[in-house]
C-alpha cells in the first residue's frame, strides 16, 4: 500500500456497533489543531502515560514533519462534534530498524469500550502492513495493565520489562514494558478478538 493508495483509501466513513458513524482520515497538516484540541481534552490520568506531550503545539509540529517525512503514519477518527481518536505507527529511519513500527493508540474516552478502538487498531494493522512494516512495538509502563491485556488479544508478547525507565508528568519513575508483534502472523481474525 502506497502513500498513493493511502490517499486513495482515506477518508472512509465506519459504523460501530451502537450505530455510531466515525470517519477515518489520513493525517495531514491540515489537522494539526485538531490534534491539540484532542490532546488538550485528555483527562490527566491519560495526559500521564503519553510518550510525548501533544498539549505542546511544538510536539505536535514535530509530529507533522515526521509525517510529512515518512516516518510516522496516522489515522484519525472523527465523529460530527470532532476528533476522537488516532493511531499510527512510527518508523526509526535507521536501516537496521526500517522494518519495526512502533504502534501508539488513543482514543475520546466516551468512545472506550464501544469498539472504536479495535477498529482503529485493525486499521492501523492494515496500514503497517500496506507501508512494508514487519514487526510492530507497543511501549506502556506496567501499571497499564488493561492496555496490555488488549495488546496481548491482539497476539503481542512482552520482550522487555525495564525497571525505573520512564518518567510520568509528574516526575514518579515508572517500569516500561515493551511488547512486540510479528506481522506475518497478524489475521483480522486475531484483531477482532481485542477488547478495546
Amino acid at each position: 500500500m502506497s502513500d498513493m493508495n493511502l490517499s486513495e483509501r482515506y477518508p472512509k466513513t465506519v459504523t460501530l456497533a451502537d450505530g455510531a458513524e466515525i470517519e477515518f482520515r489520513l493525517m495531514t497538516a491540515a489537522e494539526r489543531d485538531d490534534i491539540l484540541s484532542f490532546a488538550q481534552a485528555l483527562p490527566m490520568e491519560d495526559l500521564l502515560f503519553l510518550r510525548v506531550d501533544l498539549t505542546q503545539p511544538e510536539v505536535v509540529d514535530d509530529w507533522v514533519t515526521n509525517t510529512k517525512l515518512g516516518s510516522s503514519t496516522t489515522i484519525l477518527a472523527y465523529d460530527s462534534d470532532g476528533m476522537v481518536g488516532y493511531a499510527t505507527v512510527h518508523r526509526n529511519i535507521a536501516p537496521w530498524t526500517r522494518r519495526v513500527g512502533e504502534l501508539r493508540i488513543n482514543v475520546n474516552k466516551t468512545y472506550r469500550s464501544r469498539g472504536l478502538g479495535k477498529r482503529m487498531t485493525s486499521e492501523i494493522f492494515d496500514v503497517a502492513r500496506g507501508i512494508g512494516v514487519k514487526k510492530l512495538m507497543a511501549n506502556m509502563t506496567s501499571d497499564q495493565h488493561g492496555a496490555q491485556a488488549a495488546f496481548r488479544h491482539l497476539g503481542f508478547v512482552p520482550e522487555a520489562l525495564l525497571t525505573d525507565y520512564v518518567e510520568d508528568r509528574n516526575g514518579t519513575p515508572r517500569d516500561l514494558v515493551i511488547m512486540s508483534f510479528d506481522m506475518e502472523g497478524h489475521t483480522d481474525l486475531v484483531a477482532d478478538t481485542a477488547q478495546l
